[in-house]
């Protein structure tokens, strides 16, 4: 086993292909690819699904897939420090649902990265697409939530993929507004003063199941209802159309401005935000900084709220 071979391992499970891997590598597919296949000899182990859509590790993949990162983080620190040699790109990928806080931590994490260089990845996706991400290990970390109502479902399709979910914070439900808002004026809201409001919600796409929903009180009738599919437009309906969608309410000023705000919404719920891994799969150092940075701007909305 060699350094190079890890290497190759590590940039196939990201490419996901062995043709945009040997790309990346500048080597020939048949080279990547009998490199692989002596790595697989040697250990006495299949490390890859190989199908015709493309390249995905297996159970022992993903586990070795986590030493093999570790390795060549330390070699880099080796080199580094005793040849003063350019250490490679720095990588990381992260899936999250549409909350601006997981986007605030990443900014944080990408600027404490300094002038090194990396590629970075930050997929706001749909519910599935977050489960399915972390399962491909296409992302090292997932965010997004749970309740009493959508537990089970996803709790069942973490277990069946091998992922494990970790707790960041539990927040009581909120509805975002814009400051223009005639409910902008109430402390609290209820269900009924929403009802002549447009209900904003991100689309699921082909797995638009309510479990998979990422606003709480999904199955809830609304007269006007909107789906969207990112968090850009949400924000231009909550001002244009004075519409309102439910979440944590952690509003973040510095990326989305003073123009909305969140309310506390009066319903017998919760929201548990957290985040998932492989549970075979060790977490990079810049994965690892990024939770650390998730914690902090989550602590700091916290600490704000009691001032």
């Amino acid at each position: 086993m060699t350094i190079q071979q890890l290497r190759y391992f590590i940039e196939t499970v990201n490419s996901g292909s062995i043709n945009r891997a040997s790309e990346k590598l500048f080597i020939t597919q048949p080279s990547l690819s009998n490199a692989l296949k002596d790595l697989e000899v040697e250990l006495e182990t299949e490390l890859l699904i190989r199908t015709p859509k493309g390249i995905s590790p297996t159970q022992d993949g993903v586990e070795f897939l986590g030493y093999a990162r570790q390795v060549i983080e330390q070699m880099e620190l080796l080199e580094q420090r005793w040849k003063d040699k350019k250490p490679s790109r720095k990588l990381c990928s992260i899936s999250t649902q549409h909350y601006a806080f997981a986007v605030n931590a990443f900014v944080n994490m990408v600027k404490k990265t300094g002038g090194e260089e990396y590629e970075y990845t930050l997929r706001e996706a749909r519910t599935y697409e977050i489960v399915k991400d972390v399962a491909t290990l296409r992302s090292e970390v997932g965010i997004l939530y749970m309740n009493n109502y959508n537990r089970q479902v996803i709790e069942k399709l973490l277990y069946k993929h091998g992922l494990e979910f970790n707790h960041l914070f539990t927040a009581k439900p909120h509805i975002f507004i814009s400051r223009g808002n005639p409910l902008s004026k109430k402390e609290t809201v209820t269900l009924n003063d929403l009802r002549d409001y447009p209900r904003l919600s991100f689309e699921q796409g082909d797995q638009n199941s309510f479990y998979f929903s990422e606003e709480i009180l999904s199955t809830e009738y609304a007269a006007k209802d909107i789906r969207v599919g990112d968090r850009a437009t949400i924000f231009n309906l909550m001002i244009g159309l004075n519409g309102y969608t439910i979440s944590t309410g952690i509003v973040s000023s510095e990326l989305n401005g003073d123009d909305i705000i969140a309310v506390p919404l009066l319903v017998d719920d919760y929201i548990e935000v957290g985040w998932i891994k492989h549970k075979y799969n060790s977490l990079s150092k810049q994965a690892r900084d990024y939770i650390e940075e998730l914690k902090e701007v989550i602590s700091s909305n916290e600490e704000s709220e009691k001032l």
